[in-house]
This record gives C-alpha cells, sequence and structure tokens, in this order.
C-alpha cells in the first residue's frame, strides 16, 4: 500500500526507507508519491566470455491504474534535495533487494547514482553499507555507475567514489562520449569501467571516421586502467562495430531489452558464436589488407631498391610505383631517420593536394625516426612493413605507409611509400 512522505527529510536511513517496500509474490516493489515502483534489469555480456557478467538495474514506475509512468516524470516529483535523495536511495534498496533474491551468485549488479544525490548525502553517512549487509550482498558485486554530467562539488563527488571502492564496491562512468564528459573525469574517478554514450556507436554506424575515433577512445580508456562497455547496440552491424572497436562489454536490445521478469533473464543467453564468427570472416577478407598490400608491392619495391643501388634518382627509381594510382608519395630516409633529398609527389598526390596545407608540403631533411613505420623497417631491413591508415602530417590525410629498410654502400636506408587510405 502507498505511504505518505513526511514534508521534510534529513537524511533518509535505512529504517525509514524499509516501510516503503513491499513483497509482491516473488519479487519487491516500492511506492513514491502513489507510485509503484518495480526493478527491471537488462543483462551486459562480455564478448569474449560470450556470455552475461552483469545486469544493470533500471526503476519501472506504475501509476494506480498500472499504467506505466516514464522515468523522466518519475525523477521530476522530487520537490527538495531531501526528496531527491530518498529516491535515489529508495531505488538502489529496491533494486538490491530484488537482485539479492535472484538465483545468480556470480554476476555484477549495476545501480545508477546522479551527482545530484552523491554530493547531497553525507561522506560518512553509512545508508549503502548498511543496505549490503542487511540483503547480504557482497559489495564486489555491484558497480556504482556515476551518470556524466557537472556537478557542483567534484571534490564531494571524488570523496563519494572513494567511499564505494572503501566499500569494496567497483565504480563506473556513464554515459562517457557525450555532453560533458571528458579525461578529466576518468583521471580524477579512476573507474574500474566506462561505458560509452550509444551516440557514439550511432556516429561509428553512419561514418566510417568515426569508427576509428570509437577505436580510438577504447584504445585510450584501456591505457587508462579501465574497461569499457558499449550501450546502446540494437543491431547487428552494431554488434560487429562493437566487436571491432575492442570493447569488452556490450548492452543494447539487440541482445536483451529490460525485464521485470528477473528470474528469466539469467537464461537469457546471446549467439556470440555466430557474431565473432562473421567478424573473423570479414577481418580476414576486408578488415585487414596488410598482407595483400605486401604481396602486391613488394615487386615495386624491389625494383625500385634495385634501381637505387645501381646509381638511379628517385624520380627514376621510383616511377613504376609512383604510378600506381593509389600511391601519394614515395620519400628515402636514412638510418637515423632523416629524409634524404625531396620527395617524389605522383599524380595522384598532387591532385589530392590541398592548399590549405601548403606549409606543410616540404619534407626535405624531415625527421621520421618517431614514426613506427621507420623504426620497424631499421630494426628489421629487407622486409616489407605496412602501417594502420593514420593521418598524415604533410597533406592532413589518411593514408598507409609501406616502408622497406635496406643497405647502400654498407649505410642502412628506408624507401618509404604512402598510400591514400580512401583513394578516389
Amino acid at each position: 500500500m502507498s505511504r505518505s512522505l513526511p514534508d521534510k527529510l534529513a537524511v533518509p536511513e535505512l529504517d525509514l526507507l524499509s516501510p516503503l517496500l513491499n513483497q509482491d509474490g516473488d519479487s519487491w516493489t516500492a511506492h513514491f508519491q502513489g507510485l509503484t515502483l518495480r526493478t527491471a534489469l537488462q543483462p551486459i555480456y562480455s564478448i569474449s566470455h560470450k556470455r552475461i557478467v552483469g545486469y544493470e538495474a533500471l526503476i519501472r514506475a506504475f501509476d494506480p491504474d498500472n499504467s506505466a509512468v516514464l522515468p523522466l516524470h518519475l525523477f521530476q516529483l522530487p520537490s527538495s534535495d531531501a526528496e531527491n535523495l530518498l529516491l535515489d536511495r529508495l531505488c538502489r534498496y529496491l533494486h538490491i533487494r530484488n537482485y539479492s533474491d535472484v538465483q545468480d551468485q556470480l554476476n555484477w549488479l549495476f545501480l545508477n547514482v546522479s551527482p545530484q544525490a552523491v554530493t547531497s548525502g553525507s561522506r560518512a553517512d553509512s545508508f549503502f553499507g548498511q543496505l549490503l549487509k542487511k540483503t547480504g550482498l557482497p559489495p564486489h558485486r555491484i558497480v556504482m555507475e556515476i551518470v556524466e554530467q557537472p556537478t557542483d562539488d567534484a571534490e564531494k563527488l571524488r570523496e563519494t567514489v572513494a567511499y564505494y571502492k572503501r566499500l569494496g564496491c567497483l565504480t563506473a562512468i556513464d554515459d562517457f562520449g557525450a555532453g560533458h564528459s571528458n579525461f578529466e573525469r576518468i583521471w580524477n574517478l579512476s573507474p574500474d569501467i566506462v561505458k560509452l554514450d550509444r551516440t557514439l556507436l550511432t556516429r561509428a554506424t553512419e561514418d566510417h571516421k568515426a569508427r576509428q575515433i570509437l577505436n580510438g577512445i577504447v584504445s585510450l580508456l584501456h591505457q587508462s586502467g579501465c574497461l569499457v562497455l558499449l550501450e546502446g547496440v540494437e543491431t547487428r552491424e552494431q554488434a560487429l562495430i562493437a566487436i571491432d572497436g575492442g570493447v569488452d562489454f556490450v548492452q543494447g536490445y539487440y541482445f536483451q531489452t529490460p525485464s521485470t521478469d528477473l528470474e528469466g533473464l539469467i537464461h537469457a543467453p546471446a549467439n556470440f558464436e555466430d557474431l565473432l564468427q562473421e567478424y573473423k570472416s570479414r577481418n580476414q577478407v576486408t578488415f585487414d589488407p596488410t598482407r595483400q598490400l605486401i604481396d602486391f608491392f613488394s615487386p615495386y619495391f624491389r625494383a625500385a631498391i634495385d634501381k637505387l643501388g645501381h646509381g638511379a634518382n628517385m624520380h627514376q627509381a621510383c616511377l613504376e610505383l609512383a604510378n600506381h594510382g593509389a600511391v601519394s608519395r614515395c620519400y628515402l630516409v636514412d638510418d637515423q631517420g632523416v629524409q634524404i633529398a625531396d620527395t617524389l609527389v605522383s599524380d595522384t598526390g598532387a591532385r589530392h593536394s590541398d592548399p590549405r596545407f601548403k606549409p606543410l608540403e616540404s619534407t626535405s631533411s624531415a625527421d621520421w625516426f618517431r614514426q613506427q613505420y621507420l623504426r620497424q623497417a631499421l630494426a628489421q631491413p629487407e622486409n616489407l612493413h605496412v602501417t594502420s591508415p593514420y593521418l598524415c602530417v604533410t597533406g592532413a590525410y589518411m593514408c598507409v605507409t609501406l616502408s622497406q629498410g635496406y643497405y647502400h654502400e654498407g649505410e642502412l636506408r628506408v624507401l618509404c611509400c604512402d598510400i591514400l587510405a580512401n583513394p578516389t
């Protein structure tokens, strides 16, 4: 039954919230301002493990006629910081009470907590610790999600996240990549998991460049010591983008919709075998051109290096190579990474030249030692090396670079060739 709340609420403790919960069959419900609240869970899958590793808890509200109320409208009901804090804690209490009864003794429960609620509560408040103790749910099975948005008190947020970590919970940043998200918060809070906002995935679905950015963000987050979860996966193509992007976990309607049938969710497998097999097939045929590039251009490089060894200049030696429609330029580098003579720009390279980047065109005596392709060629001469696509500094276009070291009169040199990554 519904219970009224006090007009003024200090810090809502466990004893105050307990009467607001009722057992309804196999699950628990809560009451807030005439609405009935229920727990819905959405599975989170590990791509590598090919199985569920956690569930995000979501609140579902219903009016007295059992009609659904949007979560947005529910969270607009509190008229004070105290009521906002109460609703936040009531939801978490309900979720933990329900999850404690689910026959799953292994996986994580992801709980949302708003920055407003975090910064309103006292760091010394023992509510959450008491809640875990009362329900018997181990803290290491809880992931506290902090929604990615500005907060009036960054220090308070940092202290509260540290409190959850001391309890033994994992922490996560939610909606990273949208709005006010940035790496500053990653560095300040050191979360265990970062949830990428679905807008990153939407853009990656529509734009290849955005897909490369997504992959780069995942790589940076991994280097920061965070596991990465991509939410909002709704199609098979998006699932394949997630796999290719290197994320650790996925969540979304493509795999499973949120459900209040909590016991039924633990028997909701996803068919990762087919997805991974399709990814492997695509990767071998389409996404990994390394072997094809090396096989195709090796004869060109051998011919050019042979001519250079017999005294030909760059134009004479590399003319056939430069005439290939995808090649933008060829250049020669010494064993210190410093370019020898001017770059041989192909007709293709000249057509793609952008006058806005003219200050970058001349590369005489440029030092390329920082480039991985140069160091690889110096370390393994006689082998042809190829990079992944990257932004070429000489013209701000995407390219891949082929490089091969060889000896000329006892000195090690490297012949390099840039190929347009997206030739037209």
